[in-house]
């Protein structure tokens, strides 16, 4: 709640600092009546108009200047704040305050509304002291930022001219001085407006509004169970999943605690590059853009959970508070040498007031005891000592300054070097985890394909066997056929003699060969003249007249 307190102070700062002034110097009472109600409105406060007129009646006890201000403002409205209340609307009304008032008449390579960001951004980058500055360390910092958003290289050589064309007696800048540093363009030549709007939202988006990633994938519903992409916000604790980058409809939320993890899921139903969120009450099935993205959400996710467990703040807040007690232990480094320098520069005053003493003991003592001329002797030797002792003790101090020196140079080397390390080791195992189940793929097609060539030889070997068994029923069928054949050749050699016979006595009727399928028999009279029984009738009366004639 304290890191938070110091946040909205810096913005109400700048608020206030921006206000009028009367002739006496101070802020009239009715502009911090506006200013204390508008910040009430902006935190959700409840406003509490007997407070604010009590502090400020008409008599000697109701101080308006910034000191009298300040008890007020943490009674009644700073002690009160919950959290509840929109960040980006509060900084955008203590900028609306202050901006009109302060911003450079030049024209700019950004934008108002970047240039707010830039001042919020501020706010989170600068000294914990008034009036609010940003350090050299903090500029560099932010600078890279930007140049790494633009996707640009970092002109390190450049930056260092900026910090010697500084004011020495300057211990960093205001916003106002940061804000045309960026608007100017000097660190961002080559790249158009577009690109510079783009990298400042991406900054702000990480380093205000806690977006550790942003980006498109595909959801799987838990009703219908379709496929539909969404626009995924990941921070600290949450992850929230809107219908476009525009952040204006809100899908759902993802909540995120201890409990929670991420796992890579294999690719299935035409869907790929899944991996799945399982919190306590829901699971939630991702299809990440491609492989390198998949990975890249799976590591976020966990590095965000890893820290939930941890209780520790977001990654650009550690960072900061690093480099922030960084600088406290080397100005505490610095003031301690300069203590020491200190003391011994008094020390060094004092030898030498005591050598003054001594020389005019020693001259005392030569006119007055001869005798004591080897003692002095022997004090002047000691005090040379003493003075190649001091001589002695400053070339260690230097020493040891080169010292630290060396020792943070190797150390930054050795946490570069480290994190190279780490960045290759995690490439090896990616390409291992790639090669194995690559390996395994290959194995399972070859497996899959002997099993495959199995099937077949066997199918060839029965469809052989069925084929000899084709063959010698065709070979079968042949012999029936010729056997039929010459059955049917005897059976038409007998039926042509048997016509000859019946046409050579009778010439009367005339069979007809086998072709029509019709039950009636057809003769000389034409067809359907008889009936199969009058046909045999009649043949048994001329057969017996043929006996009776013969």
């Amino acid at each position: 709640m304290a890191g938070l307190k110091e946040e909205l102070l810096k913005a109400i700062w700048h608020a206030f600092t921006a206000l009028d002034l009367d002739r006496s110097g101070k802020v009239s009472k009715s502009q911090l009546k506006v200013l204390s109600h508008n910040l009430c409105t902006v935190l959700n406060v409840p406003h509490d108009p007997v407070a604010l007129e009590e502090h400020f009646r008409d008599d000697d006890e109701g101080p308006v200047s910034n000191q009298g201000y300040m008890p007020y403002l943490n009674k009644f409205i700073l002690e009160k704040v919950q959290g509840n209340f929109d960040k980006v609307e509060f900084n955008r009304m203590c900028w609306t305050l202050c901006a009109r008032k302060n911003t450079a008449k030049s024209p700019l390579v950004i934008s108002e509304d970047e240039a707010f960001k830039v001042w919020v951004i501020f706010n989170f980058l600068s000294e914990d002291k008034y009036p609010l500055i940003i350090v050299p360390e903090e500029i560099e910092y932010l600078l890279k930022k930007l140049t790494e958003a633009m996707g640009a290289g970092w002109q390190q050589e450049q930056f260092d001219h900026y910090k010697i064309s500084l004011n020495t007696n300057q211990e960093g800048l205001s916003v106002w001085e940061l804000i045309d540093l960026i608007g100017s363009g000097q660190f961002s030549k080559g790249m158009d407006k577009q690109t510079v709007s783009m990298a400042i939202n991406e900054v702000f988006n990480e380093l205000i509004l806690d977006v550790l990633k942003q980006g498109y994938m595909l959801k799987k519903g838990h009703r219908r169970k379709n496929w539909t992409e969404r626009w995924f916000v990941l921070r600290p604790n949450i992850i929230s999943y809107y219908m476009s980058e525009d952040l204006k409809d809100k899908k759902g939320d993802i909540i995120l605690d201890d409990n929670c993890c991420v796992e890579s899921l294999p690719d299935k139903d035409g869907k790929k590059c899944l991996f799945l969120i399982k919190c306590l009450d829901k699971t939630f099935e991702i299809s990440a853009s491609d492989k390198k993205k998949k990975q890249e959400w799976i590591q976020a996710i966990q590095t965000t959970v890893n820290l939930l467990r941890l209780g520790s703040p977001p990654p650009h807040k550690e960072a900061r508070q690093k480099r922030k007690e960084l600088r406290e232990k080397l100005l505490a480094e610095q003031e301690e040498l300069e203590r020491q320098m200190k003391e011994l520069q008094i020390a060094n005053e004092n030898k030498q007031q005591e050598l003054e003493r001594v020389r005019k003991v020693r001259q005392q003592m030569e006119e007055k005891v001869a005798q004591k001329s080897s003692e002095l002797e022997q004090y002047l030797q000691r005090v040379c000592e003493l003075e190649e002792m001091y001589k002695q003790l400053q070339g260690a101090l230097e020493d040891e300054k080169q010292a630290r020196q060396d020792e943070e140079t190797v150390r930054k080397l050795q946490a570069r070097l480290l994190e190279e390390e780490s960045r290759k080791r995690a490439e090896l195992e990616k390409w291992h985890l790639q090669q194995q189940q690559t390996i395994q793929m290959t194995e399972a097609e070859k497996q899959e394909l002997e099993n495959q060539r199995i099937i077949k030889e066997r199918a060839l070997q029965v469809a052989m066997q069925q084929l000899e068994q084709l063959e010698l029923e065709r070979k079968q069928a042949l012999e029936q056929y010729e056997g039929v054949k010459k059955k049917l050749e005897m059976a038409a050699n007998n039926t042509k003699s048997w016509k000859d016979k019946v046409a050579h006595h009778e010439g009367l009727i005339r069979l007809i060969e086998p072709g029509s399928k019709n039950p009636h028999l057809i003769t000389n009279w034409g067809p359907a003249a008889f009936t199969e029984a009058e046909l045999e009738q009649r043949e048994k009366s001329w057969k017996g007249k043929k006996v009776t004639s013969e």
